[in-house]
Protein backbone atom coordinates (compact mmCIF):
# COMPACT_ATOMS: atom_id res chain seq x y z
CA UNK A 1 0.00 0.00 0.00
CA UNK A 2 1.47 3.57 -0.95
CA UNK A 3 -0.42 6.00 1.14
CA UNK A 4 1.49 8.92 0.36
CA UNK A 5 4.39 10.09 -2.19
CA UNK A 6 6.77 13.17 -1.44
CA UNK A 7 8.86 14.32 -4.05
CA UNK A 8 9.76 16.80 -7.22
CA UNK A 9 7.13 17.35 -9.50
CA UNK A 10 8.75 16.39 -12.92
CA UNK A 11 5.62 17.17 -14.93
CA UNK A 12 2.08 18.07 -14.65
CA UNK A 13 -0.45 17.58 -17.06
CA UNK A 14 -4.44 18.04 -17.30
CA UNK A 15 -5.24 15.21 -14.59
CA UNK A 16 -2.04 13.90 -13.34
CA UNK A 17 1.17 14.53 -12.25
CA UNK A 18 4.29 12.87 -12.59
CA UNK A 19 6.35 12.80 -8.95
CA UNK A 20 10.35 12.40 -8.83
CA UNK A 21 10.62 9.82 -5.87
CA UNK A 22 14.44 8.83 -5.41
CA UNK A 23 14.89 9.46 -9.03
CA UNK A 24 12.14 6.67 -9.76
CA UNK A 25 9.02 8.78 -12.06
CA UNK A 26 5.50 8.00 -10.22
CA UNK A 27 2.17 8.82 -12.17
CA UNK A 28 -0.44 10.11 -10.52
CA UNK A 29 -4.03 10.51 -11.44
CA UNK A 30 -4.65 13.48 -9.30
CA UNK A 31 -8.27 15.14 -8.39
CA UNK A 32 -7.97 19.00 -9.18
CA UNK A 33 -7.48 19.96 -5.85
CA UNK A 34 -4.73 18.10 -5.43
CA UNK A 35 -3.13 19.29 -8.84
CA UNK A 36 -3.74 23.16 -8.24
CA UNK A 37 -1.03 22.32 -5.03
CA UNK A 38 1.74 20.86 -7.19
CA UNK A 39 4.27 22.54 -9.17
CA UNK A 40 7.21 21.63 -11.60
CA UNK A 41 10.51 22.09 -10.62
CA UNK A 42 9.12 22.06 -6.89
CA UNK A 43 8.55 19.37 -4.29
CA UNK A 44 5.17 18.46 -3.13
CA UNK A 45 2.66 15.52 -1.19
CA UNK A 46 -0.12 13.92 -2.44
CA UNK A 47 -1.93 11.03 -0.33
CA UNK A 48 -2.55 8.04 -2.47
CA UNK A 49 -4.42 5.41 -2.96
CA UNK A 50 -3.60 2.14 -5.41
CA UNK A 51 -5.74 0.71 -7.88
CA UNK A 52 -4.78 -2.68 -8.56
CA UNK A 53 -6.14 -4.54 -11.58
CA UNK A 54 -5.35 -7.81 -13.30
CA UNK A 55 -3.56 -5.68 -16.53
CA UNK A 56 -2.71 -2.43 -14.79
CA UNK A 57 -1.32 -0.48 -11.31
CA UNK A 58 -2.80 2.85 -11.30
CA UNK A 59 -2.24 5.64 -8.46
CA UNK A 60 -4.99 7.88 -7.99
CA UNK A 61 -3.61 11.22 -6.10
CA UNK A 62 -5.44 13.24 -3.40
CA UNK A 63 -4.89 16.93 -1.47
CA UNK A 64 -5.30 15.35 1.45
CA UNK A 65 -6.66 12.18 3.36
CA UNK A 66 -10.10 13.10 3.55
CA UNK A 67 -10.04 13.44 -0.03
CA UNK A 68 -8.66 9.69 -0.55
CA UNK A 69 -10.71 7.70 2.03
CA UNK A 70 -13.92 9.48 0.06
CA UNK A 71 -12.34 7.89 -2.97
CA UNK A 72 -12.41 4.59 -2.03
CA UNK A 73 -15.83 4.65 0.04
CA UNK A 74 -17.39 6.14 -2.87
CA UNK A 75 -16.42 2.54 -4.88
CA UNK A 76 -18.34 0.63 -2.10
CA UNK A 77 -21.12 1.60 -4.07
CA UNK A 78 -22.69 -0.58 -7.20
CA UNK A 79 -21.30 0.92 -10.36
CA UNK A 80 -18.68 3.06 -8.87
CA UNK A 81 -15.20 2.95 -9.74
CA UNK A 82 -12.16 4.81 -9.33
CA UNK A 83 -12.92 7.04 -13.21
CA UNK A 84 -16.12 7.99 -11.64
CA UNK A 85 -15.28 8.35 -7.83
CA UNK A 86 -12.38 10.19 -9.52
CA UNK A 87 -15.12 12.33 -11.46
CA UNK A 88 -17.27 13.00 -8.63
CA UNK A 89 -14.55 14.53 -6.77
CA UNK A 90 -13.94 16.72 -9.58
CA UNK A 91 -17.47 17.96 -9.28
CA UNK A 92 -18.10 18.36 -5.76
CA UNK A 93 -15.99 19.02 -2.83
CA UNK A 94 -15.66 16.56 -0.05
CA UNK A 95 -17.97 17.81 2.43
CA UNK A 96 -21.13 18.75 -0.10
CA UNK A 97 -20.83 15.28 -1.79
CA UNK A 98 -21.13 13.96 1.96
CA UNK A 99 -24.17 16.64 2.66
CA UNK A 100 -25.40 15.60 -1.07
CA UNK A 101 -25.85 11.28 -0.03
CA UNK A 102 -26.93 12.86 3.93
CA UNK A 103 -29.94 14.66 2.57
CA UNK A 104 -30.77 12.58 -0.50
CA UNK A 105 -29.79 15.26 -2.44
CA UNK A 106 -29.60 12.98 -5.74
CA UNK A 107 -29.90 16.65 -7.86
CA UNK A 108 -26.37 17.69 -6.85
CA UNK A 109 -24.85 13.44 -7.38
CA UNK A 110 -26.18 14.10 -11.21
CA UNK A 111 -24.68 17.04 -11.76
CA UNK A 112 -21.43 14.52 -12.09
CA UNK A 113 -21.23 13.56 -15.66
CA UNK A 114 -21.75 9.73 -16.00
CA UNK A 115 -24.24 9.32 -12.96
CA UNK A 116 -28.09 9.51 -14.09
CA UNK A 117 -30.85 9.61 -11.59
CA UNK A 118 -31.31 6.00 -10.76
CA UNK A 119 -27.29 5.85 -10.16
CA UNK A 120 -27.49 8.70 -7.78
CA UNK A 121 -30.86 6.78 -5.90
CA UNK A 122 -28.51 3.88 -5.92
CA UNK A 123 -25.45 5.88 -4.48
CA UNK A 124 -27.69 7.36 -1.98
CA UNK A 125 -29.33 4.07 -0.66
CA UNK A 126 -25.87 2.39 -0.54
CA UNK A 127 -23.87 5.23 1.11
CA UNK A 128 -26.44 6.88 3.26
CA UNK A 129 -24.64 6.90 6.99
CA UNK A 130 -21.61 5.06 5.80
CA UNK A 131 -19.74 8.87 5.09
CA UNK A 132 -18.22 11.12 8.20
CA UNK A 133 -20.61 13.95 8.44
CA UNK A 134 -19.54 17.03 6.37
CA UNK A 135 -18.18 20.33 8.66
CA UNK A 136 -17.13 23.03 7.14
CA UNK A 137 -14.04 25.35 7.99
CA UNK A 138 -16.03 27.31 10.57
CA UNK A 139 -17.42 24.11 11.84
CA UNK A 140 -21.25 24.30 10.24
CA UNK A 141 -22.40 22.00 8.22
CA UNK A 142 -22.63 22.94 4.03
CA UNK A 143 -26.80 24.32 3.84
CA UNK A 144 -27.09 23.61 0.10
CA UNK A 145 -24.67 22.13 -2.77
CA UNK A 146 -21.97 23.99 -3.50
CA UNK A 147 -20.55 23.72 -7.67
CA UNK A 148 -16.92 23.69 -6.82
CA UNK A 149 -16.48 27.59 -8.53
CA UNK A 150 -13.36 29.49 -7.41
CA UNK A 151 -11.70 32.47 -8.31
CA UNK A 152 -11.00 33.11 -12.08
CA UNK A 153 -9.55 30.20 -14.03
CA UNK A 154 -9.79 27.91 -11.26
CA UNK A 155 -12.52 26.45 -12.96
CA UNK A 156 -10.90 25.50 -15.74
CA UNK A 157 -8.13 23.03 -13.90
CA UNK A 158 -11.51 21.50 -12.67
CA UNK A 159 -12.95 20.74 -16.35
CA UNK A 160 -9.83 19.70 -17.96
CA UNK A 161 -9.33 17.51 -14.62
CA UNK A 162 -12.76 16.13 -14.90
CA UNK A 163 -12.79 15.56 -18.86
CA UNK A 164 -9.60 13.87 -18.61
CA UNK A 165 -10.94 11.73 -15.09
CA UNK A 166 -14.02 10.64 -17.56
CA UNK A 167 -11.93 9.33 -20.57
CA UNK A 168 -10.71 12.32 -22.90
CA UNK A 169 -7.57 12.96 -23.93
CA UNK A 170 -5.77 16.55 -22.07
CA UNK A 171 -5.45 18.15 -25.28
CA UNK A 172 -9.19 16.95 -26.48
CA UNK A 173 -10.11 18.44 -23.12
CA UNK A 174 -8.04 21.44 -23.29
CA UNK A 175 -9.82 22.77 -26.46
CA UNK A 176 -12.92 22.11 -25.24
CA UNK A 177 -12.49 24.26 -21.75
CA UNK A 178 -10.98 26.80 -24.47
CA UNK A 179 -14.76 26.30 -25.84
CA UNK A 180 -16.99 26.79 -22.99
CA UNK A 181 -14.69 30.04 -21.73
CA UNK A 182 -16.98 32.72 -23.01
CA UNK A 183 -19.39 30.73 -20.99
CA UNK A 184 -17.32 31.28 -18.06
CA UNK A 185 -17.87 34.97 -18.06
CA UNK A 186 -21.29 34.27 -17.26
CA UNK A 187 -21.09 31.34 -14.42
CA UNK A 188 -17.97 29.68 -13.08
CA UNK A 189 -20.65 26.73 -11.50
CA UNK A 190 -17.82 23.61 -13.01
CA UNK A 191 -20.75 21.27 -13.00
CA UNK A 192 -22.41 23.64 -15.75
CA UNK A 193 -18.78 24.11 -17.56
CA UNK A 194 -18.29 20.56 -17.28
CA UNK A 195 -21.48 19.31 -19.08
CA UNK A 196 -21.28 22.13 -21.79
CA UNK A 197 -17.68 21.05 -22.79
CA UNK A 198 -19.06 17.39 -22.55
CA UNK A 199 -21.63 18.49 -25.71
CA UNK A 200 -18.79 20.06 -27.32
CA UNK A 201 -17.02 17.25 -27.47
CA UNK A 202 -19.66 14.73 -28.58
CA UNK A 203 -20.25 17.36 -31.39
CA UNK A 204 -16.62 17.38 -32.49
Amino acid sequence: MIAFLTGRVAARGAGSAVIDVGGVGMSVQCTPSALTRLHVGEAGTVATSLVVREDSLTLFGFADDDEKHLFERLQTASGVGPRLALAMLSVLDPDTLRHAVATEDTAALTRVPGIGKKGAQRIVLELRGKLDTPVLTDGTLPSAPVSGAGPNGAWRTQVVSGLVNLGWSGKDAEAAAAAVAPQAEETTDVAVLLRSALRTLSRA
